[in-house]
This record gives structure tokens, C-alpha cells and sequence, in this order.
């Protein structure tokens, strides 16, 4: 298959490109002084996601400055339960509030106004005319897992033990709660590819969160039908996976059986078993450790190698990436030293 141009893309459909692609999870945000000097302008943080022209321009800012192979829209993974009626607002410090999903009186007043998403998809469209022509457009979704978690609990919290206890204990309300984020979430990421977005990105952020069999019925099923409905309609959008936390031997049963077209390791993923195991099956991306890339220096260098030398130096395509997101403490400097290391890389 003829290749696209976009090291991204050739990397997510198996084809190797020329040279090592790069883009890092939260690369727009905080620990950039342009994104703060833009975020002081927005009321809050659901504002500035949903005003096209701040959205865009923030998607935009990394790769003004770093020039990395890929934008991935700015927004937030909570926008599908607020379009679907539940109440949503960020608060500094707290981060996301919404009113808990935690019986069936509350899931009777849940509905779904894609038209509440419009400014999504026209943020999409506005990138999708300042892109490089060898940056790759990304949309994304919180699995459906992780969105559920935030709902019931009403905010982030360690553990999540409302959320995890319905997993164990009411399965009946969760089950109706996870049909309903799906037939959601497959239109919203329906809309965002025909606004633009050339790949899709699914954030299950607390997968970590469950054992082997509710990680099977809650993380590796749940992302099969969505990818499943979504290749029907849409056969040549890759679609990346990242259950974070899962493991070694649930990300590998992931990748086998949820048809993603390739898999993000976070940093505890052994370098060894990613390159044995996970690369063997479909391209990886990650994962170096989010800290590193504060320390900066020779600490962040010796940990890109590393990444490098082991997933990057053989046959199957690898798209450098973060373990997670950068860090708001992350020096610009450090980011803009490591693009160009990466860069500058060759296999030995």
C-alpha cells in the first residue's frame, strides 16, 4: 500500500516510515505559556473547549512550536455525558464535577443532543485547514469504562469505589449506563472523522482499576463493539488503544481481541514484553515516562534510548509517545530537547 506521507498514519496502518513518529499525549496544555495566556481569555475550561477558534488554536500550539506528526483535538472526554444532559463543570484545582449517575431516576433523565457538540466538530474542520500536510489529525473518546467512572462518581477520585462497586455489585444499572455511552460515543466519533479527524484515539484511563474478568466485560468487549461499528461505517480510520494501568497480559488479550489497529503502553509496560509480546501483534506507541521529561538532561535522553533502541529499531512500526500526558510542570525546553533527540535518532 502506497504510503501517505503522514509517519503517523503509515505507522497505524503497519507500513514503516522514514522516520520515527512522535506526538505526546497532552502535548497542548498547561505547562505551555501560549495555551496559559489563551486560557486566561475562557471563563472556564468547558468554554474554552467549546469555542472553536480557542480550541483550534490551542490543538495547533504544539505544532507551531515542536512541530510534531500529529494534532489531536483539544477537548475533554467528560463532553459525551454533558451532551448527554448530565450537569458538567471544571473547577481549578478539583477538575471535573457532574452530578453522580447513581440509580435509575437518575439515568431516566439522561439523553444524547449531538447538536450540544457542534463546536467539537467545527474545531476539527478549522484545524483540518492549518494542518502541515504531514501532520496527522487525531480525534479521540474517554473509553467507555473510564466515562462511566466519572459519572457515577461525580468527579475524579482515586479508586473510583462507587463506580467499581456497581461493576461488581449492580451490573443490570451499569450495563444500561455502558449501552447508552456507546451508541454516544460511536456518533460522536462518527461526526469527528467526518469533520476531519484521520485516526481515532480511545482513552481508557482507569482500566487499571479492574481485575482480568471485569476487565474482560467492561475494557476489552465494550471496545470491540465500538470499533467494530465504527469499521463498518469508516474501514480506513485506525483506531488506538490505550487502557492504561491494564498490565502486561491484559494489554496483550486487548490488543488481540478488541481489533484496534494499534496499542498505547503506559510506563510500566516492560520495554522486553512490549518489544517480545505486544509488537509481534500490531504497532505500539509509547512510553516513556511522563517525569523523565521534567527532569530534562541526561536522565530523559537515557530513557528516549531506551524506548528507541527497543520498539523503534525493529520491523513493525512504533509511534513514540508518553507513557501518559505531560506533565503542567514540564519545562518547554525539555520537550523541544526531546523532539530533537527523537529526531536525530537512528537504529545502531
Amino acid at each position: 500500500m502506497k504510503k501517505t506521507g503522514k509517519p503517523v498514519l503509515d505507522a497505524l496502518s503497519g507500513r514503516k516510515p522514514e522516520r520515527v513518529p512522535l506526538w505526546l499525549m497532552r502535548q497542548a496544555g498547561r505547562y505551555l505559556p501560549e495555551y496559559r495566556a489563551l486560557r486566561a481569555q475562557a471563563d472556564n475550561f468547558l468554554d474554552l473547549c467549546l469555542h472553536p477558534a480557542w480550541a483550534a488554536e490551542i490543538t495547533m500550539q504544539p505544532l507551531r512550536r515542536f512541530h510534531m506528526d500529529a494534532a489531536i483535538l483539544f477537548a475533554d472526554i467528560l463532553l459525551v455525558p454533558y451532551a448527554m444532559g448530565q450537569e458538567l463543570a471544571f473547577k481549578e484545582a478539583v477538575g471535573p464535577i457532574l452530578n453522580p449517575i447513581a440509580h435509575e431516576g437518575d439515568f431516566a433523565k439522561l439523553g444524547w443532543d449531538v447538536a450540544k457538540l457542534g463546536p467539537v466538530f467545527e474545531t476539527l474542520e478549522r484545524v483540518k485547514t492549518e494542518l502541515p500536510d504531514d501532520a496527522a489529525l487525531l480525534g479521540f473518546a474517554g473509553g467507555l469504562w473510564t466515562v462511566a467512572c466519572y459519572m457515577i462518581e461525580g468527579q475524579g477520585k482515586d479508586g473510583f469505589s462507587k463506580a467499581v462497586a456497581m461493576a461488581k455489585n449492580d451490573r443490570n444499572f451499569l450495563n444500561l449506563l455502558l449501552e447508552k455511552l456507546e451508541s454516544a460515543t460511536i456518533e460522536y466519533l462518527g461526526r469527528q472523522i467526518e469533520a476531519g479527524a484521520e485516526a481515532l484515539y480511545l482513552f481508557d484511563s482507569w482500566a487499571g482499576l479492574l481485575d482480568e474478568a471485569l476487565f474482560n466485560e467492561l475494557v476489552i468487549a465494550p471496545t470491540k463493539r465500538l470499533v467494530t461499528a465504527l469499521k463498518l461505517e469508516y474501514p480506513e480510520i485506525p483506531v488506538i488503544g490505550f487502557p492504561r494501568g491494564a498490565g502486561p497480559e491484559n494489554c496483550r488479550r486487548f490488543l488481540l481481541d478488541t481489533g484496534v489497529d494499534a496499542l498505547a503502553i503506559d510506563s510500566s509496560i516492560p520495554l522486553f514484553f512490549a518489544r517480545e509480546e505486544l509488537q509481534k501483534i500490531k504497532p505500539l506507541q509509547g512510553n516513556l515516562d511522563p517525569a523523565l521529561v521534567v527532569a530534562g538532561g541526561s536522565a530523559m535522553i537515557r530513557g528516549a534510548t531506551e524506548v528507541l533502541d527497543q520498539l523503534a529499531a525493529g520491523p513493525v512500526p512504533h509511534i513514540f509517545s508518553l507513557g501518559h500526558g505531560i506533565l503542567p510542570e514540564t519545562p518547554p525546553e525539555n520537550v523541544a530537547a526531546l523532539v530533537s533527540f527523537v529526531r536525530s535518532w537512528t537504529a545502531a
